[in-house]
């Protein structure tokens, strides 16, 4: 038989769409003759949505060395178009509408806007010296930047681009991230060693908490309840409690083979649902898949050499990495927790952000 139906015995079962698809299709034949075009028009428009590939995303790479912003396109994982913008690309991140992509540029010092149709830069937007990280509030409104080289976070209005002012902090500020509920900012200082608790409403601090040397990064389970804070030297990641601010426990690694000063944890990604953490762990050049609720460390996956940071895709299918010394992204398959692809991008990929 040549009909696109037939399988023979030993082939796998037709996906479920296909499968109702064709029973479908058999009780169509069995409809009054006026109707079975319509109909079968009907049916295979309805199979062909059912069947088409995910839709793809687009992914944005800030590369610190060669300063440039790869563009990815998900669906083919290709490198579309390579991006020039200023010196020392790091922190970067889509705007809450979609419409632009800021990068942080940090010897620039300034903060680059990507429109995110013609993919060129088009304007910035005024920081402090060397910024590296920055968060936006819920409505994209206001940007909060970590300016590492002036112990500040600049505080920048969003719709007329202009600074607002400075938040003073702690040594070498880089980690940034807002409480779901938008009332609370956090930076993490690299020197000091400490969490910053800012209300965003003051604009003051309200409690800093000490963790392990050289925090890089901060994030939030989405239901409020834990800040997970990364600690590159001390090779740990601290769990706060942002209403009592005290650490309440910690996540270590081991990793048979490396020495401990090799595993540095830095970028964290979580899934929605709060039961899964990965951690970037630097030069071990592996991502930590994490229970949330045990704390502990369920596998490690090999990914490219010296893993920054991090991005899910919108439905969560996948998280891309930025491996800095391998010029590389690899993508995780999120639910098989594997590897299944390497990207070539440009010179030390940092950063990385996908459009919402």
């Amino acid at each position: 038989m040549s009909s696109s139906w037939h399988r023979d015995d030993a082939a796998p079962p037709p996906p479920p769409a296909v499968k109702q698809a064709r029973e479908q299709f058999q009780r169509i034949e069995e409809q009054a003759p006026l109707h079975t075009q319509i109909l079968r028009l009907s049916l295979f428009a309805a199979l062909a949505l059912a069947v088409a590939p995910a839709h793809a995303f687009i992914a944005y790479v800030s590369n610190e060395k060669s300063n440039t912003v790869s563009v990815i396109d998900t669906d083919s994982w290709t490198v579309t178009k390579t991006i020039k913008v200023g010196q020392r690309p790091r922190g970067i991140e889509f705007t809450r509408d979609g419409k632009f992509v800021m990068v942080a540029v940090g010897d620039d010092d300034t903060i680059q806007l990507i429109d995110a149709k013609t993919q060129s830069v088009v304007d910035s937007l005024p920081s402090g010296p060397d910024p590296e990280l920055f968060a936006q509030d819920a409505a994209g409104k206001i940007l909060y930047v970590a300016n590492e080289n002036d112990n500040t976070v600049t505080v920048i209005d969003l719709e007329k681009r202009a600074r607002l002012g400075d938040i003073q902090v702690g040594v070498e500020p880089e980690g940034m991230t807002i409480s779901p509920d938008g009332k609370t900012l956090i930076n993490t200082s690299e020197t000091t060693n400490m969490a910053h608790f800012i209300d965003t409403s003051s604009r003051q601090i309200v409690a800093n908490v000490l963790v392990d040397a050289r925090p890089r990064f901060a994030e939030f389970k989405h239901d409020s309840s834990e800040l997970w804070v990364s600690s590159e030297i001390g090779g740990t990641v601290s769990i706060i409690d942002p209403g009592k601010h005290e650490v309440i426990g910690k996540v270590t690694f081991e990793i048979p083979g490396l020495r401990k000063e090799a595993i540095q944890p830095v970028g964290i990604g979580m899934t929605k649902d709060d039961k899964t953490a990965f951690i970037a762990l630097g030069p071990a050049n592996r991502i930590a898949v994490v229970d949330v609720a045990t704390r502990k460390v369920t596998k490690y996956l090999l990914v490219g050499q010296r893993v920054w940071h991090m991005a899910f895709t919108p439905d969560e299918k996948y998280l891309l990495t930025t491996n800095g010394v391998s010029n590389d992204v690899s993508v995780i398959d999120v639910a098989a927790q594997k590897v299944i692809k390497t990207i070539q991008v440009g010179e030390l990929p940092w950063g990385i952000t996908i459009a919402p």
